[in-house]
């Protein structure tokens, strides 16, 4: 290795771990520490930043180890600073391993991620009627749109609030017509309502038909009624755009 390769991977190195690798030779003690602590400063603020519940729950002092723990060990994939938080999310798992914490911890950081994640995707409205019939026709879901489900309440956790057994949630987080991102939380049969038609190809009608079929319901018009209600309700809320022109 060329001695600037080897400069580059030991300043690599003091980067991620300060305390554990050696300051490469010839870089000043003051100058060293300074850049230490903006880069830090800088990446962990994108953290702050995605998961202010997270890191209220944990703590500042245990949010801050994690964040040093990232940067020690995670390997990025992306050069982009917007992917920070993503990131993050993809080694927590392999994290948890190694510390302890809630047992929703990563669940609670995905659902914060959700937010930024669409808030920053790049989609195109799709060509719709805004005034079609949801049960007649196809109705389209706004573009930005993601239909969760997660092992506990991500979205009642906070400080005051931290689950101790396992509660389901399914929840429908979307962009609205004004580009804010929205969250609801929906029962079981409104979120497979929503995967259905996730699937861009079957009319109002036809998708609470097919969940009436799915939970053996003997009186599939009661399903219909109370699926054209959900329809209405998420058109009034921004997820349904209208039916398909």
């Amino acid at each position: 290795m060329h001695a600037f390769q080897q400069f580059q991977a030991d300043f690599g190195r003091h980067i991620r771990d300060p305390r554990a690798a050696a300051r490469p030779a010839g870089v000043p003690p003051r100058r060293m520490a300074i850049y230490n602590e903006l880069l830090f400063n800088n990446l962990i603020g994108f953290l702050d930043a995605c998961y202010p519940v997270t890191r209220s729950v944990l703590g500042e002092r245990r949010w801050r180890s994690l964040n040093r723990a990232f940067i020690r060990e995670a390997r990025c994939q992306t050069p982009y600073f917007r992917e920070i938080p993503r990131e993050f999310l993809r080694w927590l798992p392999a994290a948890a391993k190694k510390y302890v914490g809630p047992p929703w911890l990563k669940d609670l950081a995905h659902y914060e991620w959700v937010e930024l994640a669409l808030d920053v995707m790049d989609v195109a409205t799709p060509p719709h009627d805004p005034r079609g019939n949801l049960l007649a026709g196809i109705p389209v879901l706004a573009p930005a749109l993601m239909n969760l489900a997660y092992p506990w309440p991500v979205q009642r956790i906070g400080p005051d609030y931290r689950p101790r057994k396992p509660q389901p949630v399914h929840l429908l987080v979307f962009r609205d017509r004004q580009d804010t991102v929205q969250f609801i939380e929906l029962n079981p049969v409104s979120a497979r309502l929503v995967t259905l038609l996730q699937e861009g190809r079957r009319t109002g009608r036809e998708a609470c038909g097919r969940m009436a079929e799915e939970i053996g319901h003997p009186q599939p018009e009661s399903i219909v009624a109370h699926g054209a209600v959900v329809l209405a309700d998420l058109f009034a809320a921004g997820a349904l755009l209208g039916s398909q022109s």
